[in-house]
Protein backbone atom coordinates (compact mmCIF):
# COMPACT_ATOMS: atom_id res chain seq x y z
CA UNK A 1 0.00 0.00 0.00
CA UNK A 2 1.01 3.42 -0.90
CA UNK A 3 0.73 6.36 0.92
CA UNK A 4 -2.72 7.30 1.56
CA UNK A 5 -4.54 10.30 0.41
CA UNK A 6 -5.40 13.77 1.92
CA UNK A 7 -8.17 14.43 3.00
CA UNK A 8 -10.18 18.26 3.78
CA UNK A 9 -13.83 18.87 4.73
CA UNK A 10 -15.26 21.45 3.87
CA UNK A 11 -18.05 22.02 6.30
CA UNK A 12 -21.75 23.80 5.36
CA UNK A 13 -24.82 23.99 6.96
CA UNK A 14 -25.93 23.53 10.76
CA UNK A 15 -24.69 22.17 14.01
CA UNK A 16 -26.47 18.87 12.94
CA UNK A 17 -24.31 18.67 9.97
CA UNK A 18 -20.83 19.52 11.80
CA UNK A 19 -21.36 16.50 14.31
CA UNK A 20 -22.02 14.50 10.82
CA UNK A 21 -18.32 16.24 9.88
CA UNK A 22 -16.70 15.26 12.89
CA UNK A 23 -17.76 11.81 12.89
CA UNK A 24 -16.15 11.53 9.31
CA UNK A 25 -13.07 13.32 10.42
CA UNK A 26 -12.59 10.70 13.46
CA UNK A 27 -13.49 7.84 11.35
CA UNK A 28 -10.90 9.22 8.84
CA UNK A 29 -8.26 9.88 10.91
CA UNK A 30 -8.37 6.85 13.09
CA UNK A 31 -7.76 4.69 9.60
CA UNK A 32 -5.14 6.46 9.16
CA UNK A 33 -5.95 9.56 6.34
CA UNK A 34 -3.66 12.69 6.39
CA UNK A 35 -6.93 15.09 7.36
CA UNK A 36 -6.10 18.71 6.07
CA UNK A 37 -7.30 22.14 6.56
CA UNK A 38 -6.33 23.22 3.73
CA UNK A 39 -8.47 22.32 0.33
CA UNK A 40 -5.88 23.55 -1.72
CA UNK A 41 -2.92 21.10 -0.53
CA UNK A 42 -5.63 17.78 0.09
CA UNK A 43 -6.02 15.09 -2.60
CA UNK A 44 -9.63 14.89 -1.97
CA UNK A 45 -12.45 17.56 -0.37
CA UNK A 46 -15.39 16.20 1.35
CA UNK A 47 -18.20 18.47 1.27
CA UNK A 48 -20.65 18.56 3.89
CA UNK A 49 -23.27 20.25 2.24
CA UNK A 50 -26.95 21.84 3.56
CA UNK A 51 -30.24 21.94 1.67
CA UNK A 52 -32.66 23.78 3.94
CA UNK A 53 -33.43 26.47 2.22
CA UNK A 54 -32.23 28.40 -1.33
CA UNK A 55 -29.87 30.45 0.37
CA UNK A 56 -28.03 27.06 1.93
CA UNK A 57 -27.86 25.49 -1.76
CA UNK A 58 -26.66 28.68 -3.28
CA UNK A 59 -23.76 28.67 -1.04
CA UNK A 60 -23.02 24.24 -1.29
CA UNK A 61 -23.49 25.27 -4.69
CA UNK A 62 -21.29 28.25 -4.92
CA UNK A 63 -18.13 26.00 -2.91
CA UNK A 64 -18.59 23.24 -5.11
CA UNK A 65 -18.34 24.82 -8.60
CA UNK A 66 -15.29 26.93 -7.39
CA UNK A 67 -13.76 23.34 -6.24
CA UNK A 68 -14.63 21.72 -9.27
CA UNK A 69 -12.71 24.34 -11.07
CA UNK A 70 -9.59 24.30 -8.53
CA UNK A 71 -9.72 20.69 -10.02
CA UNK A 72 -10.18 19.06 -6.79
CA UNK A 73 -11.66 15.40 -6.95
CA UNK A 74 -15.26 16.21 -4.56
CA UNK A 75 -17.14 13.80 -2.34
CA UNK A 76 -20.29 15.42 -1.81
CA UNK A 77 -21.86 14.76 1.38
CA UNK A 78 -25.01 15.70 3.63
CA UNK A 79 -28.39 16.69 2.91
CA UNK A 80 -28.08 18.43 -0.39
CA UNK A 81 -26.61 14.73 -1.91
CA UNK A 82 -29.56 13.60 -0.35
CA UNK A 83 -31.77 15.93 -1.72
CA UNK A 84 -30.29 15.73 -5.88
CA UNK A 85 -27.89 13.20 -6.08
CA UNK A 86 -28.46 12.17 -10.07
CA UNK A 87 -28.45 16.14 -10.36
CA UNK A 88 -25.18 16.20 -9.13
CA UNK A 89 -23.89 13.37 -10.53
CA UNK A 90 -24.94 14.72 -13.64
CA UNK A 91 -23.65 18.07 -13.77
CA UNK A 92 -20.40 18.06 -11.55
CA UNK A 93 -18.08 15.39 -13.10
CA UNK A 94 -15.51 16.42 -10.56
CA UNK A 95 -17.93 14.33 -8.13
CA UNK A 96 -16.41 11.19 -7.45
CA UNK A 97 -18.80 10.02 -4.93
CA UNK A 98 -22.02 11.04 -3.71
CA UNK A 99 -22.70 10.36 0.43
CA UNK A 100 -26.18 10.30 2.17
CA UNK A 101 -27.23 11.67 5.13
CA UNK A 102 -27.57 8.26 6.87
CA UNK A 103 -24.36 6.97 5.20
CA UNK A 104 -21.46 9.51 6.40
CA UNK A 105 -20.23 6.25 9.05
CA UNK A 106 -19.07 4.38 5.89
CA UNK A 107 -17.00 7.43 4.65
CA UNK A 108 -13.90 5.34 5.21
CA UNK A 109 -14.88 2.18 2.75
CA UNK A 110 -16.17 5.21 0.21
CA UNK A 111 -12.89 6.82 0.11
CA UNK A 112 -10.93 3.26 -0.25
CA UNK A 113 -13.24 2.47 -3.31
CA UNK A 114 -12.94 6.14 -5.12
CA UNK A 115 -9.31 5.27 -4.97
CA UNK A 116 -10.11 1.87 -7.04
CA UNK A 117 -11.64 4.26 -9.83
CA UNK A 118 -15.25 3.53 -8.90
CA UNK A 119 -17.70 6.57 -8.75
CA UNK A 120 -19.31 5.46 -5.44
CA UNK A 121 -23.50 6.71 -4.71
CA UNK A 122 -24.08 5.58 -1.14
CA UNK A 123 -27.74 7.21 0.18
CA UNK A 124 -30.01 5.47 1.63
CA UNK A 125 -33.23 6.05 0.89
CA UNK A 126 -34.71 6.14 3.84
CA UNK A 127 -31.94 6.86 6.61
CA UNK A 128 -32.09 4.98 9.66
CA UNK A 129 -28.42 5.52 11.13
CA UNK A 130 -27.93 7.43 14.52
CA UNK A 131 -24.54 7.76 15.80
CA UNK A 132 -23.69 6.78 19.56
CA UNK A 133 -20.54 7.52 22.01
CA UNK A 134 -18.71 4.70 20.35
CA UNK A 135 -18.22 6.45 16.69
CA UNK A 136 -14.78 8.33 16.35
CA UNK A 137 -15.12 12.19 16.60
CA UNK A 138 -12.82 14.79 15.71
CA UNK A 139 -14.21 18.04 17.42
CA UNK A 140 -14.13 21.43 15.09
CA UNK A 141 -15.81 24.04 17.84
CA UNK A 142 -13.68 26.04 20.17
CA UNK A 143 -12.19 23.78 22.77
CA UNK A 144 -14.44 24.58 25.67
CA UNK A 145 -18.10 23.70 23.73
CA UNK A 146 -19.47 20.23 21.93
CA UNK A 147 -22.68 19.76 20.68
CA UNK A 148 -24.30 16.59 21.40
CA UNK A 149 -27.13 14.77 19.05
CA UNK A 150 -29.17 13.24 21.13
CA UNK A 151 -31.36 12.38 18.16
CA UNK A 152 -32.19 12.41 14.84
CA UNK A 153 -34.47 12.92 11.67
CA UNK A 154 -38.36 14.50 12.31
CA UNK A 155 -41.67 12.70 12.76
CA UNK A 156 -43.55 16.61 12.40
CA UNK A 157 -44.10 17.20 8.93
CA UNK A 158 -44.41 21.18 8.79
CA UNK A 159 -45.23 22.44 5.33
CA UNK A 160 -42.51 24.82 4.46
CA UNK A 161 -39.53 21.96 6.01
CA UNK A 162 -37.89 19.45 3.96
CA UNK A 163 -35.71 18.36 6.66
CA UNK A 164 -37.53 14.62 7.38
CA UNK A 165 -37.73 14.08 3.64
CA UNK A 166 -33.73 14.18 3.97
CA UNK A 167 -32.84 12.69 7.10
CA UNK A 168 -35.84 10.34 8.20
CA UNK A 169 -38.29 9.89 11.11
CA UNK A 170 -37.23 10.63 14.61
CA UNK A 171 -34.95 8.23 16.33
CA UNK A 172 -33.22 8.71 19.37
CA UNK A 173 -30.32 7.33 21.70
CA UNK A 174 -30.94 6.44 25.00
CA UNK A 175 -30.30 8.17 27.59
CA UNK A 176 -27.03 5.49 29.06
CA UNK A 177 -25.35 6.36 25.20
CA UNK A 178 -25.64 10.23 26.06
CA UNK A 179 -24.86 10.62 29.44
CA UNK A 180 -21.92 8.21 28.18
CA UNK A 181 -20.61 10.78 25.00
CA UNK A 182 -21.24 13.58 27.57
CA UNK A 183 -18.59 12.15 30.19
CA UNK A 184 -16.01 11.63 27.16
CA UNK A 185 -16.28 14.97 26.29
CA UNK A 186 -16.29 16.29 30.06
CA UNK A 187 -12.94 14.37 30.32
CA UNK A 188 -11.97 16.28 27.33
CA UNK A 189 -12.72 19.50 29.14
CA UNK A 190 -16.07 20.36 27.43
CA UNK A 191 -17.14 23.41 29.45
CA UNK A 192 -20.55 23.42 27.69
CA UNK A 193 -22.95 20.74 26.03
CA UNK A 194 -24.94 22.08 23.26
CA UNK A 195 -27.95 19.79 22.86
CA UNK A 196 -29.70 19.37 19.44
CA UNK A 197 -32.10 17.42 17.20
CA UNK A 198 -34.55 18.35 15.22
CA UNK A 199 -36.87 18.77 18.11
CA UNK A 200 -35.31 17.90 21.31
CA UNK A 201 -38.74 18.04 23.64
CA UNK A 202 -39.62 14.78 21.42
CA UNK A 203 -36.34 13.30 23.01
CA UNK A 204 -37.35 9.75 23.59
CA UNK A 205 -40.86 9.40 22.37
CA UNK A 206 -39.29 6.49 19.44
CA UNK A 207 -37.26 4.72 21.74
CA UNK A 208 -39.31 4.77 25.00
CA UNK A 209 -42.96 5.58 24.18
CA UNK A 210 -42.87 9.31 25.75
CA UNK A 211 -41.02 12.23 26.10
CA UNK A 212 -37.96 11.75 28.17
CA UNK A 213 -36.43 14.73 28.51
CA UNK A 214 -36.82 15.62 31.59
CA UNK A 215 -35.16 12.09 32.36
CA UNK A 216 -32.28 13.01 30.13
CA UNK A 217 -31.33 16.52 32.13
CA UNK A 218 -31.44 14.87 35.58
CA UNK A 219 -29.39 12.45 34.47
CA UNK A 220 -26.96 14.93 32.44
CA UNK A 221 -26.83 16.89 35.73
CA UNK A 222 -24.68 14.42 37.17
CA UNK A 223 -22.19 14.81 34.65
CA UNK A 224 -18.87 17.60 35.42
CA UNK A 225 -19.73 19.97 32.64
CA UNK A 226 -20.66 23.29 34.16
CA UNK A 227 -23.31 24.77 31.23
CA UNK A 228 -25.90 22.68 29.52
CA UNK A 229 -27.78 24.17 26.79
CA UNK A 230 -30.87 22.92 25.30
CA UNK A 231 -31.83 23.69 21.39
CA UNK A 232 -34.94 23.23 19.51
CA UNK A 233 -37.33 23.02 22.06
CA UNK A 234 -40.87 23.06 20.64
CA UNK A 235 -43.16 24.88 22.74
CA UNK A 236 -45.40 21.80 23.56
CA UNK A 237 -43.03 19.62 24.78
CA UNK A 238 -42.22 22.36 27.36
CA UNK A 239 -44.47 20.41 29.79
CA UNK A 240 -44.09 21.38 33.87
CA UNK A 241 -42.15 18.02 34.39
CA UNK A 242 -39.27 19.09 31.69
CA UNK A 243 -39.19 22.77 33.44
CA UNK A 244 -39.16 21.41 36.80
CA UNK A 245 -35.74 19.58 35.11
CA UNK A 246 -34.15 22.81 33.77
CA UNK A 247 -35.47 24.61 37.16
CA UNK A 248 -33.48 21.84 39.38
CA UNK A 249 -30.95 20.73 37.66
CA UNK A 250 -28.01 23.59 38.65
CA UNK A 251 -25.82 23.13 35.36
CA UNK A 252 -28.96 22.80 32.88
CA UNK A 253 -29.20 26.93 31.67
CA UNK A 254 -32.04 28.46 31.95
CA UNK A 255 -31.70 28.94 28.04
CA UNK A 256 -34.59 27.85 26.07
CA UNK A 257 -34.64 28.13 22.26
CA UNK A 258 -38.00 27.91 20.88
CA UNK A 259 -38.68 27.57 17.17
CA UNK A 260 -42.02 29.41 16.93
CA UNK A 261 -42.15 30.53 12.95
CA UNK A 262 -45.41 32.38 13.65
CA UNK A 263 -47.82 33.78 16.05
CA UNK A 264 -51.17 34.12 13.88
CA UNK A 265 -53.38 30.65 14.03
CA UNK A 266 -54.19 31.01 9.86
CA UNK A 267 -50.25 31.35 9.25
CA UNK A 268 -49.57 28.51 11.71
CA UNK A 269 -52.33 26.07 10.36
CA UNK A 270 -51.17 26.62 6.77
CA UNK A 271 -47.59 25.57 8.50
CA UNK A 272 -49.27 22.69 9.53
CA UNK A 273 -48.33 23.73 13.22
CA UNK A 274 -51.60 24.66 14.25
CA UNK A 275 -51.06 22.99 17.76
CA UNK A 276 -48.49 25.80 18.22
CA UNK A 277 -51.08 28.32 18.10
CA UNK A 278 -53.31 27.35 21.17
CA UNK A 279 -49.85 26.73 23.03
CA UNK A 280 -48.11 30.51 22.40
CA UNK A 281 -49.29 32.39 24.61
CA UNK A 282 -49.90 30.41 27.67
CA UNK A 283 -46.78 28.41 27.18
CA UNK A 284 -44.40 31.87 27.09
CA UNK A 285 -46.45 32.78 30.00
CA UNK A 286 -45.99 30.09 32.22
CA UNK A 287 -42.06 29.66 31.39
CA UNK A 288 -41.62 32.77 32.57
CA UNK A 289 -43.08 32.49 35.76
CA UNK A 290 -41.47 28.97 36.54
CA UNK A 291 -38.30 30.38 35.65
CA UNK A 292 -38.05 34.29 35.96
CA UNK A 293 -34.15 34.49 34.60
CA UNK A 294 -35.26 32.06 31.89
CA UNK A 295 -33.34 33.52 28.06
CA UNK A 296 -36.14 32.74 25.63
CA UNK A 297 -34.79 33.02 22.16
CA UNK A 298 -36.89 32.17 18.74
CA UNK A 299 -36.76 31.91 15.07
CA UNK A 300 -39.75 33.22 12.48
CA UNK A 301 -40.66 32.85 8.99
CA UNK A 302 -42.54 35.75 7.22
CA UNK A 303 -43.71 36.07 4.08
CA UNK A 304 -45.31 32.23 4.16
CA UNK A 305 -47.73 32.13 1.29
CA UNK A 306 -51.11 33.78 2.37
CA UNK A 307 -49.50 35.96 5.18
CA UNK A 308 -51.20 39.28 4.80
CA UNK A 309 -50.14 42.74 6.34
CA UNK A 310 -52.88 41.36 9.20
CA UNK A 311 -50.90 38.41 9.96
CA UNK A 312 -47.74 40.12 9.99
CA UNK A 313 -49.18 42.99 12.41
CA UNK A 314 -49.91 39.93 14.20
CA UNK A 315 -46.92 38.57 14.20
CA UNK A 316 -45.08 41.99 15.50
CA UNK A 317 -47.69 42.31 18.29
CA UNK A 318 -46.80 39.25 19.80
CA UNK A 319 -42.73 39.40 19.48
CA UNK A 320 -43.34 43.74 21.09
CA UNK A 321 -46.05 41.43 23.83
CA UNK A 322 -43.10 38.79 24.96
CA UNK A 323 -39.71 40.37 24.75
CA UNK A 324 -37.85 37.69 23.59
CA UNK A 325 -34.28 38.14 24.45
CA UNK A 326 -33.26 36.95 20.74
CA UNK A 327 -35.20 36.88 17.83
CA UNK A 328 -33.85 35.09 14.39
CA UNK A 329 -35.94 36.26 11.20
CA UNK A 330 -36.14 34.12 7.99
CA UNK A 331 -38.35 34.96 4.28
CA UNK A 332 -40.30 31.84 3.51
CA UNK A 333 -38.78 29.85 1.17
CA UNK A 334 -40.01 27.41 -1.22
CA UNK A 335 -38.72 24.11 -1.28
CA UNK A 336 -39.85 21.53 -3.58
CA UNK A 337 -41.29 18.09 -2.38
CA UNK A 338 -42.74 20.50 0.77
CA UNK A 339 -46.89 20.81 1.39
CA UNK A 340 -45.84 24.97 0.65
CA UNK A 341 -43.76 24.39 -2.32
CA UNK A 342 -46.85 25.61 -4.59
CA UNK A 343 -49.46 27.06 -2.00
CA UNK A 344 -51.21 29.95 -3.83
CA UNK A 345 -51.10 33.80 -2.81
CA UNK A 346 -47.17 33.60 -2.67
CA UNK A 347 -45.87 37.15 -1.22
CA UNK A 348 -43.19 39.02 -3.32
CA UNK A 349 -39.63 38.62 -2.26
CA UNK A 350 -39.60 42.55 -1.56
CA UNK A 351 -42.36 42.31 0.61
CA UNK A 352 -41.04 39.48 2.39
CA UNK A 353 -37.32 41.35 2.67
CA UNK A 354 -39.67 44.57 4.36
CA UNK A 355 -41.08 42.46 6.51
CA UNK A 356 -38.23 41.15 7.75
CA UNK A 357 -36.55 44.32 8.24
CA UNK A 358 -39.62 45.43 10.10
CA UNK A 359 -39.82 42.36 12.75
CA UNK A 360 -35.69 42.91 13.26
CA UNK A 361 -36.06 47.08 14.01
CA UNK A 362 -39.24 46.07 16.13
CA UNK A 363 -36.91 43.48 18.00
CA UNK A 364 -33.51 45.80 18.27
CA UNK A 365 -34.92 48.07 20.55
CA UNK A 366 -35.83 45.01 22.92
CA UNK A 367 -32.47 43.51 23.01
CA UNK A 368 -30.88 46.32 23.53
CA UNK A 369 -32.66 47.25 26.55
CA UNK A 370 -32.16 43.71 27.80
CA UNK A 371 -28.30 43.66 27.14
CA UNK A 372 -28.23 46.89 29.34
CA UNK A 373 -29.80 46.13 32.33
CA UNK A 374 -26.73 43.57 32.52
CA UNK A 375 -24.04 47.44 32.67
CA UNK A 376 -22.53 46.97 36.21
CA UNK A 377 -23.43 43.28 36.83
CA UNK A 378 -20.53 40.86 37.25
CA UNK A 379 -21.31 37.06 34.72
CA UNK A 380 -19.58 33.72 33.91
CA UNK A 381 -17.98 34.15 30.32
CA UNK A 382 -16.30 31.71 28.91
CA UNK A 383 -13.44 32.77 26.67
CA UNK A 384 -12.93 30.72 23.31
CA UNK A 385 -10.71 33.51 21.16
CA UNK A 386 -8.11 36.10 21.40
CA UNK A 387 -7.37 38.70 19.21
CA UNK A 388 -3.33 37.85 19.02
CA UNK A 389 -3.05 42.05 17.63
CA UNK A 390 -5.01 43.69 20.97
CA UNK A 391 -5.01 40.99 23.44
CA UNK A 392 -8.65 41.63 23.91
CA UNK A 393 -10.55 38.23 24.92
CA UNK A 394 -14.01 36.97 23.19
CA UNK A 395 -16.27 34.94 24.76
CA UNK A 396 -20.28 34.33 25.70
CA UNK A 397 -22.15 34.37 28.78
CA UNK A 398 -24.89 32.11 29.29
CA UNK A 399 -27.40 34.28 27.90
CA UNK A 400 -25.76 33.54 24.64
CA UNK A 401 -25.16 30.34 22.33
CA UNK A 402 -22.87 30.07 19.90
CA UNK A 403 -23.09 31.85 16.12
CA UNK A 404 -26.57 32.54 16.84
CA UNK A 405 -26.70 35.15 19.77
CA UNK A 406 -23.75 38.02 20.56
CA UNK A 407 -20.63 37.97 22.46
CA UNK A 408 -19.08 39.41 25.13
CA UNK A 409 -15.82 41.09 24.23
CA UNK A 410 -13.14 41.18 27.52
CA UNK A 411 -10.63 43.29 28.72
CA UNK A 412 -8.05 41.07 31.30
CA UNK A 413 -5.99 37.58 31.15
CA UNK A 414 -8.07 34.10 31.16
CA UNK A 415 -6.74 30.95 29.55
CA UNK A 416 -9.12 29.84 26.21
CA UNK A 417 -11.68 27.44 27.59
CA UNK A 418 -12.18 28.66 30.95
CA UNK A 419 -15.12 30.08 32.26
CA UNK A 420 -14.60 33.39 33.83
CA UNK A 421 -16.59 36.45 36.23
CA UNK A 422 -16.56 39.26 33.70
CA UNK A 423 -18.15 42.62 35.53
CA UNK A 424 -20.32 44.19 32.13
CA UNK A 425 -18.92 47.68 31.89
CA UNK A 426 -21.12 48.38 28.41
CA UNK A 427 -23.79 46.82 26.12
CA UNK A 428 -24.97 47.43 22.72
CA UNK A 429 -28.22 45.93 20.37
CA UNK A 430 -26.10 42.15 19.81
CA UNK A 431 -23.33 42.08 22.53
CA UNK A 432 -21.31 42.82 25.98
CA UNK A 433 -18.10 44.10 26.98
CA UNK A 434 -16.51 44.08 30.19
CA UNK A 435 -13.49 43.48 32.24
CA UNK A 436 -12.34 40.14 34.07
CA UNK A 437 -13.02 40.52 37.96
Amino acid sequence: MGNKPTIAISHLGCEKNRIDSEHMLGLLAKAGYPVDNDEELADYVIVNTCSFIQAAREESVRTLVELAEANKKIIISGCMAQHFQDELLTELPEAVAIVGTGDYQKIVEIVERVETGERVKEVSTDPTFIADENLPRYRTTTEGVAYLRVAEGCDYRCAFCIIPHLRGDQRSRSIESIVAEARQLASQGVQELILISQITTNYGLDLYGEPKLAELLRALAEVDIPWIRVHYAYPTGLTPKVIEAIRESPNVLPYLDLPLQHSHPDILRGMNRPWQGRVNDGIIERIKQAIPNAVLRTTFIVGFPGETEEHFSHLLEFVKRHEFDHVGVFTFSAEEGTAAFDLPDPVPQAIMDERRERLMLTQQPISERKNQAYIGQTVDVLIEQENPETGELIGRSARFSPEVDGLVYVTGEAILGAIVPVRITAADTYDLYGEIV
